[in-house]
């Protein structure tokens, strides 16, 4: 082969590998922008394109070949916008979890009194209150500790193999309605880590309801707020220490779902 003939052969070669990246890094980066933590503000745009690249070239290799590029087509629109619904169905199943420990701080905030705390929060593009917040990160946390950066990149693997690039619509419209189903999971594990605050709270609110009815000359009410916040104070402490078994169960039902999403 002349040197002629092979930097043709090498240079199509070359553009190959490249569609075969991009179209790894559509479903890659649509998850990755969804999903919570490394999807937010907090995370700078071109890290997130940075490593939705990283891992587009990582998994290439190991994915079955991809289909040729034949001009703006219409199959090759479809094509992409599939690819973004898949990824993006993926990272939404995991930021619904986190969603689930928020919703689990504004519950406990409200009985604390300090729901009027509210703080810019650069991780969810809100405002939210600090125990909200804490939960939230608390989340973050137990993810990576329990090495859920390595699950999903298992669940990305997974999903080229149940649904490869080029596969029709009708193989992925089944699985783009799962996030919606996770929806009564999100409600039962917040109110699940926050109902034993919620009833200590209850308790230390009625005490001093009826403190404040049966000697309304002690004043009780205005120990109320300083004695809730210290006595939720102490619980979400006691709660630090149990809260990866539940978190865990969260995570899991998270992932099996986002599994589930390409799903023929």
């Amino acid at each position: 082969m002349d040197p002629a003939t092979q930097m043709v052969v090498d240079g199509q070669q070359a553009f190959g590998m490249i569609g075969t990246v991009m179209w790894t890094m559509l479903r890659t980066g649509a998850m990755l922008m969804a999903m919570p933590l490394i999807g937010t503000r907090a995370v700078p745009v071109r890290v997130r394109v940075l490593v939705a690249g990283a891992l587009a070239m990582a998994l290439a290799p190991m994915l079955p070949p991809v289909p040729e590029f034949a001009g703006l087509d219409a199959a090759s629109v479809l094509g992409v916008a599939r690819e973004l619904a898949v990824g993006v169905a993926m990272g939404f199943c995991l930021r619904l979890m986190f969603e689930a420990g928020a919703f689990a701080g504004e519950i406990v905030s409200q009985g604390m009194g300090l729901a009027f705390a509210q703080m810019n929060d650069p991780l969810r593009g809100t405002s939210s209150g600090v125990v909200a917040q804490w939960f939230y990160l608390a989340f973050g946390l137990l993810f990576f500790a329990s090495d859920g950066h390595l699950a999903m990149v298992a669940m990305l693997v997974r999903s080229y193999q149940a649904l490869p690039i080029g596969a029709g619509w009708t193989d992925a419209a089944a699985g783009l309605s799962v996030p919606v189903q996770l929806f009564p999971a999100v409600l039962r594990g917040g109110l699940g880590l926050a109902l034993p605050l919620m009833m200590a709270m209850l308790a230390t609110n009625l005490t001093f309801g009826v403190l404040a009815k049966a000697a309304p000359s002690l004043h009780p009410v205005q120990l109320g707020l300083p004695v809730a916040v210290l006595t939720g104070m102490l619980l979400l402490s006691l709660l630090a220490g149990e809260i990866a078994r539940p978190v865990q169960a969260l995570f899991d039902t998270a992932f099996d779902a986002g599994m589930a999403v390409p799903a023929p």
